[in-house]
């Protein structure tokens, strides 16, 4: 009762919409992403976050425009669009035209946007947990009210950079967020045969402390990154916050997802967060027909502005591959990394 009622007096009525909105606004852009990849106008293959909306838009909500995601990985697209990237901008990365994210350079899943306070991605998961960390050292030292929030999955925890990051971090009782999507699955290999004890409970080693949420609830996703970032700015050190989800396609549209039990899958479908968040708020009023609506109606403009946008110049295909000069300031007059563009909506 007491987190209920906490959730009442930060979130409004209009955050609910937006939290809903961005969640099928992430859906909408993946299944029409998925749609294009088929058509052969999105090279590569395509990944999506289906059945774990609520992970990368609850976390995100509760950041302020200043907390940098470091970085939405291959199932965390809600992140990118909470923060407020251009959906034309995602669509002309996605076929790899011309466009300020990736210049066309990238696979559908690596992108970042500086300008937002978005660090791109790199598939040696998870390597950007340190960079998370840096980021919070950083502030730190600066004496800056903020916080960096970064997510892994499973299958990341056995990797070596995952306990360093943690013993850093915990040392030294960084503003850092980590958000463990814990979807059942690294890859094709299930938690069980991935660790003896289970990461939420392994934090406690490295002094963080740790909160298991139902990562299909996008309010509960919420509600534990607010706290962590309280405590983040509190001087009190980083969380780990364990979401736990479902993968509902496969590692990518190359994956026919055999290797996944059939009731396991259909178990979780009956737990969409969309499905749920969506019935929830249709009963307190809101229209979610013209929601959708408005969100489909959204992605499509997006689409055939991408569709019109020329492929880039293979003239400058060596520009910007390596890091020359001084940082250019962004347009607010502020260094890189020091100040971001607002986000969208939100409660920090």
């Amino acid at each position: 009762m007491a987190i209920a009622a906490e959730l009442s007096q930060l979130l409004s009525d209009e955050d609910r919409r937006g939290l809903l909105r961005h969640m099928l606004l992430m859906r909408a852009v993946e299944e029409r992403g998925l749609s294009l990849y088929k058509q052969g106008k999105v090279p590569g293959s395509f990944y999506d976050g289906r059945g774990q909306e609520a992970v990368s838009v609850g976390a995100t909500w509760a950041l302020a425009a200043a907390d940098p995601v470091c970085s939405p990985l291959i199932r965390d697209l809600g992140s990118h669009l909470v923060k407020g990237t251009d959906l034309a901008d995602l669509f002309r990365h996605y076929m790899g035209r011309e466009n300020p994210l990736s210049r066309g350079r990238e696979g559908n899943v690596h992108f970042g946007d500086r300008r937002r306070g978005v660090v791109g991605m790199v598939s040696m998961l998870p390597d950007m947990m340190v960079v998370a960390v840096g980021l919070a050292m950083a502030f730190r030292m600066r004496g800056e009210e903020r916080c960096a929030l970064t997510f892994f999955g499973d299958g990341a925890t056995s990797r070596g950079d995952w306990h360093e990051a943690m013993n850093w971090a915990g040392l030294d009782r960084l503003p850092v967020i980590f958000v463990l999507e814990n979807n059942q699955l690294a890859y094709s290999t299930p938690t069980q045969r991935q660790f003896a004890v289970n990461p939420a409970e392994r934090a406690a080693g490295y002094g963080i402390a740790a909160v298991t949420v139902d990562g299909n609830d996008v309010e509960a996703v919420f509600a534990a990154t607010h706290a962590a970032r309280e405590r983040a700015l509190a001087g009190e050190g980083p969380t780990l916050i364990e979401a736990v989800t479902m993968r509902m396609h496969g590692h990518g549209a190359h994956d026919d997802m055999r290797y996944v039990p059939t009731e396991l899958v259909a178990a979780w479908a009956e737990r969409d967060p969309i499905v749920r968040f969506a019935a929830a708020q249709e009963a307190h009023g809101l229209d979610v027909g013209a929601l959708r609506e408005e969100v489909d109606a959204a992605v499509e403009a997006a689409v055939a502005a991408a569709l019109a946008t020329p492929m880039p110049d293979p003239a400058h295909a060596a520009e910007g591959v390596f890091c020359v000069g001084e940082p250019e300031p962004l347009g607010n007059g502020l260094a890189p990394w020091s100040g971001f563009a607002p986000v969208e909506a939100g409660v920090a």
